[in-house]
């Protein structure tokens, strides 16, 4: 347990935390923004879907990512596929944030551009089309969340499994407040984007480093 207390770790659980917020929320939003085109009956429901959908895939990617990193090679193809997150996340920050207005309203039911009408400008689609664009963005989102949480607990388990719990608690309880929280002060969500990128970095790094001897022995 002392060991939790390390410096190492608490540098690690620190980074843990901020990317399981600024990822939680994202996820929230991708959610939010694929609810918002639905008529309001609708919408909590296909809400409902994603949060728990999204619980749901952590889980079984951290089981499996866990082990999948042990394997030589996989560390450095994760620390790429961050990279690649990175740079999702970087668009999006760059984006117009009238869409994320509108995934806010259909988040919380609130009308936070005073327009008269909760998640108004979003575009029409039925419950069906909405449900597979929630699944398809949780898929891709889990994966990304349970990558930058193994990559940044490194050989930390503790901290590890905390971030794990923390990152299904975040989208089953606070995916809203985070979300608000993120389009109030974007300077966190750029926050976020540094770690993870350092975090892209580290694996890249160390992935190569464990890569080297065995393509050198060939």
């Amino acid at each position: 347990m002392t060991e939790f207390f390390s410096p190492e770790a608490m540098t690690a659980l620190l980074q843990v935390i901020m990317i399981d917020l600024v990822l939680a929320g994202d996820n929230a939003i991708v959610i939010g923004l694929a609810a918002a085109g639905l008529p309001k009956e609708q919408r909590r429901n296909a809400i409902v879907v994603g949060i728990i959908a999204a619980a749901v895939l952590r889980i079984g990617f951290a089981a499996a990512t866990t082990q999948l990193l042990q394997i030589v090679g996989l560390l450095l193809a994760g620390g790429i596929l961050l990279l690649w997150v990175c740079w999702k996340m970087w668009r999006e920050l760059r984006q117009n944030h009238a869409q994320e207005t509108q995934a806010i309203e259909a988040l919380s039911e609130s009308d936070v551009d005073y327009d008269g009408i909760v998640a108004g400008k979003a575009p029409r689609k039925t419950l069906a089309q909405a449900t597979w664009q929630i699944i398809i963005a949780d898929v891709s989102m889990s994966l990304d969340n349970v990558l930058a949480v193994a990559g940044a607990a490194r050989e930390h388990p503790n901290v590890l499994i905390f971030g794990l719990v923390l990152s299904v608690a975040l989208m089953g309880i606070a995916a809203n407040l985070i979300a608000n929280l993120l389009q109030k002060h974007r300077w966190i969500a750029y926050v976020g984007l540094v770690i993870i990128l350092y975090v892209a970095a580290d694996m890249i790094y160390r992935g190569a480093l464990e890569l080297l001897p065995h393509v050198a022995g060939v």
